[in-house]
């Protein structure tokens, strides 16, 4: 077993050396805030990730969530997690006080969150609580905000996402779920859900899903769509005849069940609470979509650093032949494996995916912190604008390099990778989710191409092009990293071509052929922009070094690392350009495919 999933040491540069966490205290709203109670929850994070959820990784997974007799049994260690993160206030640390929360930054949060799914990610329950807890929050009555939001924060009830459908999928136009109003104002609730992650369990006392469904009558397609608020079991404690009709066995995050749920198929008589106004639902959920989209990239991340950790751990203990140019020497001792170019090679990919993908997500957490709290209208807009572009990447690129970096993962522990006697094998398993929660790779990347770049005229790529643009001219005053901000420099210009040239086949009305490899210009643009997080990060090391900081072996890594990313990864972007631009279409169905 691995002794180590993550670096505090790394999330401490991140937050208060790279990203200035502590400058958000300027502002009001986090004024009564400072390091030394953002340091608090980072330990009260790391005690509980340590203690009540590392040393559970394999048993979570081996014994996954049972349906019997209509209940669900999960691993007795998540209730003792639950009840853990519960009474820390970790759940809600983020809500303003009005709504029981610290009013802690996002940013912050997101650090908590990455900590507790490296330890564990088959305990991914606490997420999307909070996600419900704030959609009461902000659009909530007053009776449904005292009635749900307490017991949610604080660990006692489960929050879930209720959209996908069986014959609906991603399409949420298609949805048939159906609300029927009553008398006294509630709503009767039909239809069937899948996929809902901790959508029923025994680790918590009432399961509380937030639900899209059809009002009577409603329009047709997501316009009609609207959001209620349907708990497991009344206040009054009454069952709400909501039926747990299967579990889906999964490949991986074995540890949280994935459900099958009826509303109102035994008795006709499931009450939901209609949150906000009518037919606006979606747009209401979407606020909780985004959230999560934040937190599976979050969760991509955290599994990636976990196998990083460990594979990091494996090949600095494993012995195995000699240097290449000393093969010969069979009277000198074996080297341990990281010495070997290729190993070393793999696991400098993979610290440049845990470390860039990391910063990325905090740097948007920050961008979401500013959009809250910023007394300066313009900047407040800025922020929000930058949160809506880089949203899509922060899911997707953690995610689908999270894949790739741990696969590496169990290539350096060559065979014993791929069995059970080493943890990788199973992160393997529980990162392949990630790419497809929250919205797929495809979906996100056509989100990215056929909106947020283009979103308020084009504006969100200009506020970009100027943050990168920042940090390229503060490389520029060092040595060191003046290649590397010439090389950024020209990879953004290619970039910008390259998104030019799509909207000028989007302006043609051809929409399809426009968005036919939208998933190539994320991984382009993606790699873009984690070449800025890690040339961010080599600043702030350079600086560390030239004042003679002592920790120069974590500061020269950090300078190597991302020398690795502009030699290794970026050149990928001259490919992805070329295909990009090129005219020949391929992927879209013609009548000549017919023939198998």
């Amino acid at each position: 077993m691995a002794k180590n999933f993550f670096s505090k040491r790394n999330v401490n540069f991140l937050l208060y050396e790279v990203h200035d966490v502590e400058s958000l205290t300027q502002h009001s709203y986090f004024a009564d805030h400072n390091k030394e109670t953002f340091d608090m929850t980072i330990d009260a994070a790391t005690q509980i990730a340590e203690n009540l959820m590392f040393p559970f990784v394999k048993d979570v997974d081996k014994n996954q969530p049972e349906l019997k007799d209509g209940k669900v049994k999960v691993h007795p260690s998540i209730r003792n997690y639950l009840k853990a993160v519960g009474e820390s206030g970790i759940i809600g640390a983020d809500f303003d006080y009005e709504n029981g929360g610290a009013q802690l930054p996002v940013t912050i949060t997101s650090a908590v969150g990455y900590i507790l799914m490296s330890a564990n990610n088959g305990m991914m329950y606490i997420g999307l609580t909070a996600g419900g807890a704030r959609l009461i929050a902000n659009f909530g009555s007053e009776d449904l905000k005292r009635d749900y939001i307490e017991n949610m924060i604080s660990g006692k009830w489960q929050g879930t996402m209720c959209l996908t459908e069986p014959q609906a999928g991603s399409s949420l136009s298609d949805i048939t779920s159906s609300a029927e109003p009553l008398e006294d104002g509630t709503y009767k609730i039909r239809g069937q859900k899948v996929f809902i992650s901790a959508g029923d369990h025994d680790a918590t006392d009432n399961v509380i899903h937030l639900f899209l469904a059809r009002i009577k009558g409603a329009p047709k397609g997501t316009k009609g769509i609207s959001l209620f608020v349907v708990p497991k079991y009344r206040l009054d404690g009454a069952d709400n005849d909501i039926t747990s009709m299967g579990i889906y066995h999964k490949l991986g995050q074995k540890g949280v069940p994935a459900m099958h749920l009826g509303f109102g198929d035994k008795n006709d008589d499931c009450i939901g609470y209609l949150l906000g106004e009518p037919n606006k639902g979606l747009n209401y959920m979407f606020q909780m979509m985004n959230e999560a989209r934040i937190g599976v990239g979050l969760t991509g991340v955290s599994i990636t650093s976990a196998a990083y950790y460990a594979a990091l751990e494996y090949a600095k203990e494993r012995p195995q032949s000699r240097r290449l140019n000393a093969k010969t020497a069979l009277d000198t001792p074996q080297i341990p494996i990281i010495q070997h170019p290729d190993v070393k090679r793999m696991l400098l990919f993979q610290k440049s995916v845990v470390e860039g993908g990391l910063s990325l997500l905090l740097e948007t957490s920050k961008y979401f912190d500013l959009a809250e709290a910023s007394d300066d209208p313009d900047e407040k807009e800025n922020a929000h604008l930058l949160v809506e572009l880089l949203t899509p990447v922060a899911k997707t690129f953690p995610c689908e390099y999270g894949v790739k970096s741990i696969s590496d993962a169990v290539q350096c522990f060559g065979g014993y990778g791929f069995t059970e006697d080493f943890p990788v094998e199973q992160y393997y398993r529980d990162v392949r989710i990630t790419p497809i929660y929250e919205g797929t790779t495809g979906i996100q990347s056509q989100d990215l191409l056929g909106r947020k770049v283009m979103m308020a005229g084009g504006k969100t790529m200009k506020l970009l092009a100027q943050e990168i643009s920042k940090t390229i001219q503060s490389a520029t005053g060092y040595s060191e990293l003046k290649k590397y901000a010439t090389l950024l420099t020209e990879s953004s210009k290619q970039l910008q071509e390259v998104t030019m040239h799509l909207l000028g086949i989007a302006g043609t009305g051809d929409i399809e052929r426009f968005l036919s490899d939208a998933t190539l210009y994320m991984e382009l643009f993606s790699l873009n922009v984690i070449a800025w997080q890690w040339l961010k990060q080599a600043i702030i090391a350079q600086q560390k070094l030239l004042s003679g900081n002592d920790d120069i072996d974590f500061y020269e890594s950090k300078i190597h690392t991302m020398k690795y990313f502009f030699h290794y990864e970026l050149p990928k972007t001259q490919g992805l350009a070329t295909r990009l631009k090129d005219t020949e279409v391929l992927t879209i169905m013609t009548e000549k495919e017919v023939v198998m």
